[in-house]
């Protein structure tokens, strides 16, 4: 009886039109995809979202994915037209117009075997380095990209390793780099940055080492406890980045779980000496499905409110991709690493999410929390969700199949472009308020309607909402006071532009 009373209250109540000088676009679990809606379903239950757009925070440096091994060579492989059609959707002006993103100095997880750009041990003077391997990998890539993006993208380097033979235990996986070696080190990196700039591509940021607290020895690492990155970045990184000339790049500490937080910044910001030399921190999303741990961005933000915090790296984790089955994304089942590793006290951290939902969530608790940058990880993989040396295979928002040339935009491509596509660097960060306020619990955060908003260097105002239940929901979208009547539909997403 109460679905009879509800079909019929759907009934009783027309679809409306917004007249207004707004453009609606919305991704759902029924099958739309970025479709511009024009008329909006009359709903009982409605949640006010209060923009003010004189509560201006940060100013957002991009939105966007990263370039790996493993994403170059499997686009290598497909036909010219599937490849340019992918670069186009991430880079072209009528895709996700990606304009943050990253990329690995050297092998990584998602590399094909490792690999650094000076093999010969012992070269100090590194009369070797070459970046030969990425010519052929990388590079025609990232140059691919570049010729499709109409207002260019900014870089974001890391390593997960220094050369082996620069490290106490003379391998690519775990060791910490050899006091004695930090000075030829930063010397690397810059022989990294002069070849890229020569090649036509400039990196914007670099991080010293990608995860300094290691990964358990599974594929490339190298340790860097706080206090001895923070040291090398003062006494070598920096330094001999200005001395080549290359002190306009963003050198930013940490580069791992956002549970780390507090001991990075205390080490980066402790005195003035060390802090003036970091552009900021960088963080991932592991440490949680559900939460963006707020406590911990707030925490990074007021310890240096001058600085950047860029999320650098996340991904949907210990799952094969599901090709060709939306459904699967739109559905509470999946699952990561802490489903299986964590301890007993943080289980509940890592419950089944919604892959759709871990992404927008995510993105919407790091701009309302002071991050500035925020970036996928692999763009493209395939089938099994590589190629990956360390077989530690992940999910990316495109899945291809290179030996039928085909290409499946999964549900999680969408989900990022209302983000990226709307919301240009240089914005402004606006402060927003939803009816009911933020959600606390981990269930509230997994059901929760949520929504960030930033004025646009164009003067655009846009908003993204997300609604994670099971039944649309009203919305009264209010900017300044003046209210707006719409709608969303059930388990959807929403890009509001005014």
């Amino acid at each position: 009886m109460r679905i009879k009373a509800l079909l019929m209250m759907a009934i009783a109540l027309p679809a409306f039109a917004q007249n207004s000088n707004l453009t609606v676009w919305e991704t759902n679990s029924a099958g739309e995809q970025l479709v511009q809606k024009t008329k909006f379903a009359r709903v009982k239950k409605k949640v006010l979202i209060e923009v003010n757009s004189k509560e201006q925070r940060q100013t957002l440096v991009g939105i966007g994915g990263s370039f790996t091994e493993a994403t170059s060579s499997v686009l290598a492989r497909m036909s010219k037209e599937n490849r340019q059609k992918v670069i186009d959707a991430y880079f072209g002006p009528d895709g996700a117009r990606y304009s943050l993103t990253r990329t690995h100095i050297g092998s990584c997880d998602f590399s094909k075997g490792n690999y650094c750009y000076d093999e010969v041990k012992g070269d100090t003077l590194l009369e070797h380095f070459s970046i030969g391997y990425d010519e052929t990998t990388l590079l025609p890539l990232i140059k691919g990209a570049q010729a499709a993006s109409r207002d260019g993208f900014k870089i974001v380097a890391s390593p997960w390793s220094a050369p082996y033979w620069m490290k106490d235990n003379q391998g690519y996986v775990g060791g910490a780099l050899l006091p004695e070696c930090q000075k030829v080190y930063a010397n690397y990196l810059v022989k990294y940055l002069e070849a890229y700039k020569a090649k036509g591509v400039d990196i914007w940021a670099m991080t010293p080492v990608n995860e300094p607290y290691g990964n358990g020895n599974n594929w490339e690492s190298m340790f860097f406890d706080p206090k001895y990155e923070a040291a090398f970045v003062r006494d070598y990184m920096s330094p001999i980045f200005e001395k080549a000339g290359f002190g306009n790049v963003k050198i930013l500490g940490y580069d791992q779980n956002r549970g780390g937080i507090p001991e990075w910044v205390d080490a980066m910001y402790s005195d003035e000496a060390t802090a003036k030399y970091f552009g900021g921190l960088a963080v991932h999303w592991y440490e949680s499905t559900v939460d963006w741990l707020p406590e911990m961005l707030n925490k990074a933000h007021h310890a240096a409110p001058g600085k950047l915090l860029i999320e650098t790296e996340g991904c949907v984790d210990a799952e094969v991709p599901h090709w060709k089955e939306d459904a699967w994304y739109w559905a509470c089942e999946g699952t990561d690493w802490g489903w299986d590793w964590a301890p007993d006290n943080q289980k509940y951290l890592h419950p089944k999410y919604v892959p759709v939902f871990r992404y927008a969530r995510d993105i919407i608790g790091c701009l309302n929390n002071w991050v500035a940058g925020w970036i996928d990880w692999n763009m493209v993989l395939d089938r099994q969700g590589g190629p990956n040396w360390a077989k530690n295979w992940c999910l990316a928002p495109v899945i291809v199949d290179p030996a039928a040339d085909e290409v499946y935009f999964t549900p999680m491509y969408y989900a990022i472009s209302h983000f990226s596509r709307f919301l240009r660097p240089d914005a402004k960060v606006l402060g927003v308020k939803v009816g009911g306020g933020e959600p606390t619990t981990i269930e509230e955060k997994s059901k929760a309607v949520m929504a960030t908003a930033v004025r646009n260097p164009d003067g655009s105002l846009a908003v993204v909402v997300i609604n994670q239940g099971n039944a649309p929901v009203g919305l009264d979208l209010a900017v300044d006071g003046k209210h707006y009547k719409l709608s969303i539909n059930k388990e959807a997403i929403q890009t509001i532009v005014l």
